[in-house]
């Protein structure tokens, strides 16, 4: 069946569709150098640490940026600590003082870079107070930092979603990814993903919101499984939804098949961020294209919405 066949069929299931449109993505983010460097330096560490203590390699990567300032903080320099651990009960290590929440807290010093890795992934694994997290998919990052929040791994009301957005901001799910670990080239990821994706045959209902039309995901679902599912290009539906290739889907994710809009529709002129949140999920929440959620609220792309903080939405 054609994609002209098959996208007029879902006229008929809900009556009227807008023509499909091309939008542009929210400006490549501003990356910074020292974070990609971190991220070259450090990446294999936290892939390891994944398959050894389960924990995702983008969350680790993303908390080792935030908490050590991508290497470049005093205590990160001073101690090697990259992840802010402190002495706690217990710590028998060499430790330095810093203010944090007092004057002079005290944190743990290591040998090297790589002891402060091990040691976080310990202290993630160890007791549990973070257990409920290891029944999470090693895929779902915005799971864990919403988790690591609500557990108290640090007091910033913005944690969950600062973590998100460097996680998105750079890539990092990409570390997840089994077949990216594999170190696959671009040909070899083509054939595999051709291979992953199911038969053209609609497994997945279309609806509509906001007057527009889309898809809700399931495990295991990719921006190229469903865009071959309903005969669109992987970039027209990439555009569509603002992600870059390779962002990954989770379970109930919104998949939109036309452009999004400027501002939401009434009666939604304004919502309260909660935790895990990013722009991203905003916006598709309300089918809103990312780039206008930013103008609408006078942000630039470097904000990070925190928990309470009161978004426009028209």
């Amino acid at each position: 069946m054609t994609f002209h066949r098959k996208y007029k069929y879902i006229y008929a299931i809900l009556f009227s569709l807008s023509c499909l449109f091309y939008t542009e993505p929210v400006a490549a983010q501003h990356r910074v150098r020292t974070y990609e460097v971190y991220i070259d330096n450090y990446s294999y560490i936290a892939v390891q640490n994944m398959i050894d203590y389960k924990i995702p390699a983008s969350i680790t990567l993303a908390q080792g940026l935030l908490e050590s300032g991508a290497g470049m903080s005093d205590l990160a320099k001073r101690s090697n600590n990259h992840f802010g651990i402190k002495c706690h009960r217990g710590w028998r290590g060499e430790s330095v003082y810093a203010a944090d929440d007092t004057p002079n807290d005290c944190f743990r010093k290591y040998k090297r870079v790589a002891d402060s890795y091990a040691d976080h992934a310990q202290f993630l694994t160890s007791g549990s107070r973070y257990s409920n997290l290891f029944s999470l998919s090693i895929t779902d990052y915005r799971g864990w930092a919403r988790g690591l929040q609500k557990s108290g791994y640090a007091t910033d009301k913005a944690y969950a979603n600062k973590l998100i957005k460097i996680i998105e901001d750079y890539e990092l799910y990409r570390f997840d990814d089994k077949n990216y670990r594999k170190g696959l080239s671009k040909k070899q990821k083509s054939v595999l993903k051709s291979q992953q994706i199911s038969q053209a045959n609609w497994t997945h209902q279309p609806y509509k919101t906001h007057g527009l039309v889309y898809v809700v995901a399931r495990y295991g679902d990719s921006y190229a499984g469903i865009a071959n599912e309903f005969g669109f290009k992987e970039k027209k539906l990439l555009k569509y939804n603002d992600v870059p290739e390779g962002f990954p889907l989770n379970d109930g994710d919104i998949v939109y098949f036309e452009k999004k809009k400027s501002r939401a529709d009434i009666p939604y002129t304004e919502h309260v961020v909660q935790i895990g949140e990013s722009m991203h999920s905003i916006s598709q929440k309300y089918g809103i294209q990312m780039r206008n959620l930013y103008r609408l609220n006078k942000k630039s792309y470097s904000y990070v919405p925190e928990e309470g903080d009161l978004l426009k939405l028209r």
